[in-house]
């Protein structure tokens, strides 16, 4: 479901960041950002969030988000098709997927994964296309981006699968699982990002929050998946999430791996540009 905007008085609330930052997931193509995204950006460079990447769900997001890289310095696009959209995906949608990989802005390819939470797709054809993702990011050799809801050994599996054929790298975005999981992923050459989940205080984000303990500096990202997962302090107060919002999943992040913030953002910067061979600085 798409949430609804705050107002922008009531979004900039968050202080200014000594640190430079990547938010490596927010979907910016997304109607919430469709009257202010310049408000947006600015907030966002002001909390020192110099670079963000910005994942396509569908063939007309991947279109979108490949648009928006290329008028905005410092946006970067992923293209594909989120299984929750898979189901009305058409040939020619994989075929238009394929061609925007090509394009110079594109840093990764998703986002994809598997979801049992919803039903909107078939089990077989959620594995399909993520089948397909895996083996283009292999082809050109680009990180692959994957979802995962309510089917952690599935998705594990499916990795392991594709490490057969040629090397992976990719990123497990907005991680919800347990530590146990986290391992299993970072085994397979998997990054973990944290999103605004992690500020959470229900006790069912307990597990993980012991993964964002424990998982290893070089493994460690760090996302708003904007406009949604609304970190706390925010959540509950506001609708929509944005990308200046990364410094709360930050100062939260680092509060619980008891680091101080600066490393954090250095660790942060490092691996951002291992991954996705960018950097938080960079303008285009």
């Amino acid at each position: 479901m798409r949430q609804k905007k705050s107002s922008a008085g009531a979004e900039s609330s968050v202080e200014a960041s000594a640190c430079v930052w990547v938010d490596t997931h927010c979907h910016l193509d997304d109607e919430a950002f469709s009257t202010d995204l310049a408000e947006v950006i600015q907030r966002a460079h002001a909390a020192g969030v110099r670079a963000m990447i910005c994942p396509g769900t569908s063939a007309a997001s991947s279109q979108a988000v490949v648009k928006l890289s290329e008028n905005w310095p410092g946006l970067y696009a992923a293209v594909g098709i989120h299984p929750n959209a898979a189901f009305a995906a058409s040939a020619m949608d994989w075929e238009q997927i394929c061609l925007l990989a090509r394009q110079p802005s594109v840093v990764a390819i998703g986002e994809t994964g598997l979801d049992r939470y919803r039903d909107f797709t078939p089990w077989e054809t959620q594995l399909e296309f993520l089948d397909r993702h895996l083996r283009l990011a292999q082809e050109l050799e680009l990180p692959v981006i994957l979802h995962c809801r309510e089917a952690e050994e599935e998705l594990l599996a499916a990795l392991d699968k594709a490490l057969d054929r040629s090397p992976l790298q990719g990123v497990w975005h907005a991680f919800s699982g347990d530590l146990e999981t986290a391992y299993a992923a970072t085994e397979l050459g998997l990054y973990i990002s944290f999103a605004g989940s992690a500020t959470y205080k229900n006790k069912k984000f307990h597990l993980l929050q012991e993964a964002v303990v424990c998982v290893p500096d070089d493994r460690l990202l760090l996302e708003t998946d904007s406009p949604y997962l609304v970190p706390e302090p925010l959540r509950g107060k506001h609708q929509r999430n944005e990308p200046a919002h990364l410094l709360l999943v930050a100062q939260r992040v680092a509060e619980l791996r008891d680091q101080p913030i600066e490393h954090l953002a250095a660790v942060a910067q490092a691996n951002t540009h291992r991954l996705f061979k960018i950097s938080n600085t960079s303008a285009k």
